[in-house]
């Protein structure tokens, strides 16, 4: 079987550090907010080059705060996308405050040429996705938001080491979140996140959202959250980021692997590069006629895939007020994207196998075509393993 994540090699990696690496947070007889925490934000703020990082419990809760420290709540508009994990507006709801989706370009991500439209008022902030590995137009944005003098918070929760112009994401914005799920380029054993800023302020007010709103213990000067990144998650991470970079390389090599084998399948396109970026590919995510039926076939031929993400915000239950919107491309993406398996302990054989399948499901699909033009009650029940 073709996994999307292998955790299981993974874990085989690190094993032998990560062993002692446990034993020594365990031994140590201290569980939250101590010297793992603190040493993994004083790496992290220095991998992305800012000045602060702030553990937290998760990336929704990044976001969360990282609006809280901003003063953005009750009334507030806040423009971001729809084709995101739900976490990026929840975050916006959970503080009151209204999210405004505007449509995506051709990498996925908000299209700078519609925010401006979108700016009202009530407008306190923007917070771009940078999604599947790759920073947004991010240049363009900022310069929008100095204009109209709006904050940008960075959802770089997919972007671990991606950059723009070599700089790294989570360092663009005014405040910037990251998630550490085990599926992340950079994955606790659980849950954790990270708020990057180059703000003081903003980060000494982090600190104390994320921990009740303390200023000194039990004494709370705000409303604030349980939001604490723990020292076992924080030393793990600790562990993994020394070999991000190096795993960072092997996605790239399979994604090339992915690009070599697939650009010329009419019935798909592969994720375009921005210019000047380094694209991480946390996710390979294609665009592919049939989708439905390809997924299956993957997974006929052993080969796990996923859709991300298959109902747009917008069209969300939960933000039935915005289901009239129309996002014409986000909308499209919904019905065409599908995400291949990824990771950097994924061979290259393994890569030109999903390729292979890839390549002989349309092979399959375009005999039946002409089947059925020869004779109308055909049937397609008709398949091939490999």
């Amino acid at each position: 079987m073709i996994l999307m994540n292998d955790f299981q090699k993974e874990y085989r990696f690190f094993k032998p550090q990560l062993d002692k690496t446990i034993d020594r947070c365990l031994k140590s007889g201290w569980y939250i907010l101590g010297r793992e925490v603190s040493e993994f934000e004083q790496n992290f703020a220095k991998y992305t080059n800012t000045k602060h990082a702030i553990g937290v419990a998760n990336g929704l809760e990044a976001l969360q705060i990282a609006l809280m420290a901003l003063g953005i709540g009750e009334g507030d508009e806040v423009i971001t996308v729809s084709n995101s994990a739900v976490a990026t507006a929840l975050a916006i709801s959970n503080v009151g405050a209204k999210p405004v989706f505007v449509d995506v370009d051709e990498y996925y991500h908000m299209d700078y040429k519609l925010v401006e439209k979108a700016i009202t008022k009530k407008t306190k902030a923007i917070i771009p996705v940078h999604l599947f590995g790759q920073i947004v137009d991010i240049e363009k944005i900022v310069r929008i938001a100095k204009k109209n003098n709006l904050k940008i918070i960075e959802d770089a929760c997919q972007a671990h080491g991606a950059s723009f112009r070599s700089k790294k994401a989570g360092s663009f914005g005014d405040v910037n979140c990251f998630s550490f799920y085990p599926t992340k380029n950079l994955g606790a054993y659980g849950d954790g996140g990270v708020i990057t800023t180059n703000s003081k302020e903003i980060y000494e007010k982090c600190l104390r959202l994320r921990n009740y709103g303390q200023s000194n213990r039990y004494e709370h000067t705000e409303k604030g959250l349980n939001s604490r990144l723990d020292e076992l998650q924080a030393a793990i991470l600790n562990l993994k980021l020394k070999k991000l970079d190096l795993l960072t390389k092997k996605r790239q090599q399979i994604a090339e692997v992915y690009f070599k084998h697939l650009r010329d399948i009419k019935e798909i396109k592969v994720p375009k590069q921005r210019k000047n970026s380094n694209h991480v590919f946390h996710l390979f995510v294609i665009e592919a006629e049939s989708r439905v039926s390809l997924q299956e076939y993957l997974k006929d031929n052993g080969i796990s895939s996923l859709i991300h993400y298959p109902i747009p915000i917008h069209k969300q239950k939960a933000y039935s007020e915005f289901n009239s919107i129309i996002l014409d491309r986000t909308e499209m993406l919904a019905k065409t994207i599908l995400s291949l398996p990824i990771h950097p302990f994924m061979t290259n054989q393994e890569a030109k196998k999903v390729c292979m399948v890839i390549k002989s499901f349309y092979q399959w699909r375009n005999r039946q075509k002409r089947k059925i033009s020869i004779h109308p009650a055909g049937n397609f029940s008709e398949g091939i393993k490999i």
